[in-house]
């Protein structure tokens, strides 16, 4: 627990220096983002054997074939009611608070060089996302980071050693300790933690200044508000109905929750974060399975912010959106946030492909651009918590969360 305290506090430590070194030495923290790009390259080596490895022991370990079924189904309806209120919240947001009248900002002097590239990028349909997520080669998945693929891959495998019985012994006990390596491994990862946390918030503060904070204050005022009012209402709330303490969910995961807010990577922080929730007790086979999915199914915070920056964008051109309108674009975006969470700037991408559906002017996605970053790490963030409580949900609807183990992780981590 003590390291786990001092992980924190390093993290924390290398947040507030990096933002310090980007706002006085602006052209040496710039060249501090190589040690961010190592990190999570270093993070990225250890998610596909993690995931392969934790997900067919969790399925072949229990050996209930049967049950994959209904877990499966439970998850997706789980995900789907949390991101269409997170989508509902984001329309309301958008319609209270405004954030796109009044922006200061000449439209005129906004640089459209990099939207243009992002318009030849389409969003995905659901067909598309079916179709993609079976693998041709799981070594190209692995090697592409393609989660929902290597689920896909491990769910087959596990039930091939399910059928087989005995014989696959020998694979299951490999996979056992491939299990425990990777969690080790884990732990020595993140011991670069603070490293590449202070290189990724240098340098993105170093690139776009740190006035962009107050020129944009008004509209990362409003995301953050929202992000916390989806946390509060919804996550919280979730937790209340299934008995899991909220607050203490959130002290268990504060490690990976602040990973994936300084370095706003998902990646980043989902080993820290599957591990922290198997010990706050929910089976491995249900955080082997829920995880995964989720960063493709359940992005909370991204699906709530798409809706408040498709009516930014049209605010900031003076273009009020009718109810029925803004109702069919919350269905549009219902469908092509899914399946894509592996595309770089995949929000942006999604709000490009919405905003040219719509005939709605691109000008707000190239004033989005310049403080993307610090969007990115609120949204991300939520959508870390919302996949843990994710997890609680489901392991608690299966009856198999453990109570008495949580209470006991509760009790180490005071």
């Amino acid at each position: 627990m003590k390291g786990s305290k001092q992980l924190t506090l390093h993290i924390f430590i290398a947040l507030i220096l990096g933002v310090l070194c980007g706002w006085i030495v602006p052209d040496f923290a710039i060249k501090m983002q190589p040690l961010g790009d190592i990190f999570l390259r270093m993070v990225k080596m250890i998610i596909a054997p993690l995931i392969f490895a934790t997900l067919t022991v969790g399925i072949a370990g229990h050996g209930d074939v049967k049950n994959l079924g209904k877990i499966g189904l439970k998850t997706i309806v789980y995900f789907e009611i949390a991101t269409t209120i997170a989508l509902i919240l984001g329309l309301v947001m958008a319609n209270v608070l405004k954030p796109g009248v009044g922006f200061n900002i000449d439209l005129n002097s906004v640089s459209m060089n990099a939207v243009q590239g992002m318009q030849t990028v389409q969003a995905h349909s659901f067909v598309d996302m079916l179709i993609e997520s079976v693998p041709v080669s799981i070594v190209e998945s692995m090697a592409k980071g393609d989660l929902l693929q290597i689920v896909v891959f491990a769910i087959f495998f596990a039930l091939a050693i399910c059928s087989i019985g005995p014989k696959a012994r020998p694979v299951l006990d490999f996979l056992h300790s491939t299990c425990d390596i990777m969690f080790k491994f884990t732990e020595y990862v993140m011991k670069f933690a603070p490293i590449g946390v202070f290189g990724a918030i240098s340098s993105a503060i170093g690139h776009n200044g740190i006035e962009i904070l107050l020129s944009y204050a008004k509209l990362i005022g409003i995301t953050y508000l929202s992000l916390c009012v989806f946390i509060v209402a919804v996550l919280a709330v979730a937790c209340k109905i299934i008995n899991v303490p909220f607050m203490g969910l959130l002290k268990i995961i504060k490690d990976p929750a602040l990973l994936a807010f300084t370095t706003a990577s998902s990646e980043a922080a989902l080993p820290k974060a599957m591990d922290k929730m198997e010990k706050f007790g929910v089976p491995k086979s249900i955080v082997s399975f829920v995880m995964p999915m989720g960063y493709t199914f359940n992005l909370d915070g991204s699906t709530l912010y798409l809706t408040l920056a498709t009516l930014f964008c049209a605010q900031i051109a003076g273009i009020d959106l009718p109810i029925d309108k803004q109702l069919m674009i919350m269905f549009t975006l219902m469908l092509t946030s899914k399946g894509i969470a592996g595309v770089p700037r995949v929000s942006l991408v999604i709000l490009t492909g919405t905003l040219t559906s719509f005939n709605l002017p691109l000008v707000g996605v190239a004033i989005l651009l310049g403080i993307d970053q610090i969007l990115d790490m609120g949204r991300t963030t939520v959508n870390l918590i919302g996949n843990c409580v994710a997890t609680a949900v489901v392991a608690r609807w299966e009856n198999e969360f453990d109570h008495k183990k949580m209470e006991e992780f509760l009790l180490k981590e005071k």
